[in-house]
């Protein structure tokens, strides 16, 4: 299986080579060495309001986003949130306030899907962004990952589409990827069908230049990946902020 797996992977990068556009991605898998979770997440933006961010970690292991220039912050809803937070073994990542909602209910005894099940896409007629969440449960022991899309009915608000992607054994060397959209335009077309295999690296700063240098100069905004030991639960958070 190994060389359909390179393959799959190779066109993935390709096609994030060539999107102007594919907006929040994340990706969730392990190491070729087996010894670490990765995830990796980055946000890009069109408009200045969007632009004027940063990634910054803060020391118990969570990350927020932060105006790059206070002054030019004129919405702060929809892009100043956490990324990360953890607790107890659960990793969250996510695109939005969402994460949030996933760690409060992981904290009082609930599920990853039971706190998703309460939250729709994000309320930004006409594009209604995706809200895309993943997770590393080094307490579940049944599934390595989990990842998951809430998104519109083609753009019709009417209704909710909530999918979820639950990966028993995680591949060596490679992670699942998913983005909020597949490309440029308006509204911006979410992204479709199940997440798509993608590279990882042992080195975590490696794997944050390669996908950093893959995504478009213009649209870039900021970087992370954060590894989480197999056995000890151990994380590191390398974060790139687009010089501004």
């Amino acid at each position: 299986m190994s060389a359909q797996w390179q393959k799959q992977a190779e066109s993935t990068v390709q096609e994030l080579r060539q999107n102007a556009y594919p907006g929040r991605g994340i990706i969730i898998g392990l190491t070729p060495d087996a010894t670490r979770y990765m995830q990796v997440y980055w946000i890009m933006g069109r408009s200045e309001n969007s632009r004027n961010r940063i990634f910054v970690p803060e020391e118990n292991g969570f990350l927020r986003t932060e105006a790059a220039d206070p002054a030019k912050l004129s919405d702060p809803s929809l892009i100043i949130y956490y990324p990360l937070r953890h607790t107890d073994g659960a990793h969250i990542v996510t695109n939005g306030d969402q994460t949030d909602t996933i760690y409060e209910a992981l904290r009082q005894g609930g599920t990853f899907e039971q706190a998703l099940g309460t939250r729709t896409y994000e309320p930004d007629p006409q594009n209604f962004t995706p809200r895309i969440s993943g997770i590393v449960d080094l307490n579940d022991k049944q599934n390595a990952y989990k990842l998951s899309i809430l998104k519109s009915n083609e753009n019709d608000e009417s209704q909710t589409k909530r999918q979820y992607f639950h990966y028993e054994n995680a591949i060596a060397g490679y992670g699942h990827f998913i983005s909020t959209y597949v490309g440029d335009g308006n509204p911006l077309p979410s992204f479709q069908g199940e997440p798509k295999l993608a590279p990882l690296f042992n080195n975590a700063q490696e794997t944050a230049s390669y996908y950093w240098s893959l995504l478009n100069e213009d649209n870039k905004i900021s970087l992370l990946v954060k590894t989480i030991g197999v056995d000890d639960g151990s994380i590191s958070l390398t974060v790139f902020n687009k010089e501004v």
